[in-house]
C-alpha cells in the first residue's frame, strides 16, 4: 500500500513502554550479577558443576563465567579475565548493547542487531579456538 505523502504513522508509544522492556532486562541481569556476587561459586555446594567437565574433565567455553562474574562484581578484573576471558568480553559487550537499545528506546527507535552468517562464525570459531587452547597443555593458564 502506497503511503500517502505529508502522512505520518501511529503516534510513538509512551516513554514508559518503550524504556520498560530496556529496564526489566537491566534489572534481571543486575539481579543475577547481584546474586553471583553474593553466593560465591568458588565454594562447592552453591552451584552445579559443568556436565562437560564432569563427565569429560574437559573445560567449556563457559567455564569459569560464575567466578568471573564473582570476581567482576567484587572489581577484581585480572580474576575475572583470568576465570574467563570472553565472558569479560561479554559483559562489556552486554553494557554498550544495551545502552544503544536504551537510547533508541528512548528516542522511539526501534532496536536493532543483525549479526550476518560471517560475524556468527567469527564468534563461533572464537570461541572454538578459545575452549581448544585452554584444554592444551600450553593453555593451562586459561583454566578457571
Amino acid at each position: 500500500m502506497p503511503s500517502v505523502p505529508g502522512a505520518q504513522g501511529p503516534p510513538p508509544a509512551p516513554l514508559w513502554r518503550r524504556l520498560s522492556t530496556p529496564a526489566g532486562v537491566l534489572a534481571a541481569v543486575a539481579g543475577a550479577f547481584a546474586y553471583v556476587g553474593i553466593v560465591d561459586p568458588n565454594h562447592p555446594g552453591h552451584y552445579p558443576v559443568c556436565p562437560l567437565y564432569r563427565f569429560t574433565g574437559l573445560y567449556c567455553p563457559g567455564c569459569g563465567g560464575l567466578r568471573s562474574a564473582h570476581a567482576f562484581v567484587h572489581g577484581d578484573l585480572p580474576a575475572a579475565l583470568h576465570d574467563n576471558a570472553p565472558a569479560v568480553a561479554g559483559y562489556f559487550l552486554f553494557a554498550v548493547l544495551w545502552a544503544v537499545w536504551a537510547a533508541r528506546a528512548w528516542r522511539g527507535r526501534p532496536a536493532r542487531l543483525e549479526l550476518g552468517n560471517a560475524e556468527m562464525w567469527v564468534i563461533g570459531t572464537l570461541l572454538l579456538v578459545f575452549t581448544v587452547v585452554r584444554n592444551l597443555p600450553f593453555g593451562a593458564w586459561l583454566h578457571p
